[in-house]
């Protein structure tokens, strides 16, 4: 695979680094969004080998190290879990803004529990998977047990973890406490993955149990047989990422239709979409699914958007001009004439008219097209192509005019309590 250096803000305003891994050729299929262990890091052996066997399958994987921790900027002792679940969700708008955004979120222990919070609060996310991970956060103070007292007392306390200190304050302990993860996985509403072995000793199988019992279908469980909690064995971790990227493939975008998906408390779509849509609940940052290909759109600044992307109307004047050179092209190939290349320039805009029907839109849209025509081509040639650029199927689609029809689907509708 290969491994790309990044860095973006995290929650608290440090510099956080990670790792973007990439198959080694061809587009990625997905991108999944990885999060470490409790005080581990982005490096951890486990963690690499599971990124290699999702990006040796078409996934991309960005890794990172969360707050205080591995080569990221700040101080541990001000971290929390909730600034974890922040830090994920940093991460996740880095890889939307710069370059894909997260299909897949993964969490190995403390980080699966961070993951599935975090997904709550991305909808772009299709699917979630937990390894060793437990039902309740708090769980994470066992690593500490004999040192609580203190804690609670002086306000902060120098532990040892995994032959490592760190420093836990009283703010921690109380974050660990405020979450409610029953009703946080009743709700989340993505297909879920938990990975959990029946010998696990740093957090126990019952934690799988709890997990699995509180999520809604669709949800899958693997057991890790005789695997450690930090998956130190090579091929614990590589099967780990194999099986991962098998499941989350169900969920996916595949060529000629829609993934399935867990939004509506089933394991398939029903209906046949296959354009999906999204804008966030502030600005104009608009995520379009096409497939398993993302693309993106927004407005200026001049109109109030962040200008991430193309406007509506220039991905239309896009689809246009697309449309029109793919049609000279095959156009061409079957005539066998020595076109090169072929450019098609494309200006929108909206010219008044004056209307038979007095009730009717005064203005009409108008695309200006300037065909371009590399290559030893004759005039008659040329001429020809002209012609068959009136021909293209989205041009004809919109000269004749085209039917919109919109109904309403409600959110969750049908789900069930399991």
């Amino acid at each position: 695979m290969k491994n790309l250096p990044v860095s973006f803000p995290g929650a608290l305003g440090s510099e956080l680094q990670a790792r973007l891994s990439l198959p080694e050729s061809g587009e990625p299929r997905a991108c999944a969004l990885f999060a470490h262990c409790f005080t581990c890091s982005k490096d951890l052996k486990p963690a690499v080998n599971i990124s290699r066997a999702l990006t040796d399958r078409g996934f991309a994987v960005l890794r990172f190290d969360f707050t205080g921790l591995g080569e990221s900027e700040g101080d541990f002792a001000d971290t929390d879990f909730s600034s974890n679940v922040e830090d994920l969700l940093a991460a996740a708008r880095y890889m939307e803004e710069e370059w894909h955004a997260p299909s897949i979120l993964v969490g190995h222990s403390l980080g699966g529990a961070a993951a599935i919070q975090a997904a709550a609060r991305l909808p772009q996310v299709r699917a979630v998977a937990t390894i060793a991970s437990p039902f309740d956060p708090e769980h994470v103070k066992g690593l500490f047990q004999d040192s609580l007292g203190e804690i609670q007392e002086e306000g902060d306390a120098r532990v040892r973890i995994a032959g490592r200190s760190f420093t836990i304050r009283r703010d921690f302990l109380e974050d660990l406490a405020a979450g409610n993860m029953e009703e946080i996985l009743r709700e989340l509403r993505r297909p879920l993955l938990i990975f959990h072995s029946p010998v696990d000793q740093v957090v126990g199988i019952d934690n799988a149990g709890r997990i699995y019992q509180a999520a809604r279908h669709p949800k899958s469980f693997v057991s890790l047989e005789d695997a450690d909690h930090l998956l130190l064995r090579e091929n614990d971790s590589l099967y780990v990422g194999s099986v991962l990227a098998a499941w989350a493939s169900r969920y996916l975008p595949e060529a000629g239709g829609e993934a399935a998906t867990g939004e509506e408390g089933t394991a398939a779509m029903n209906d046949d979409h296959r354009i999906r849509v999204t804008t966030g609940a502030k600005g104009y940052r608009t995520r379009i699914s096409a497939r398993s290909h993302d693309l993106r759109a927004d407005e200026p600044t001049s109109l109030g958007g962040d200008d991430t992307g193309p406007t509506p109307y220039e991905l239309l004047a896009g689809a246009l001009g697309s449309c029109t050179t793919i049609t000279l092209r095959m156009y061409a190939d079957r005539k066998g004439w020595p076109l090169e290349d072929v450019e098609v320039h494309l200006n929108h805009s909206k010219e008044k008219r004056r209307p038979r029907d007095p009730d009717a839109d005064p203005r009409t849209d108008h695309f200006k097209r300037e065909v371009v025509l590399h290559g030893p081509l004759d005039p008659e040639q040329k001429e020809r192509l002209l012609q068959i650029a009136d021909r293209c199927p989205v041009h004809r689609s919109l000269e004749t005019g085209v039917k919109v029809s919109t109904r309403l689907k409600e959110n969750g509708a049908g789900e069930s309590d399991q």
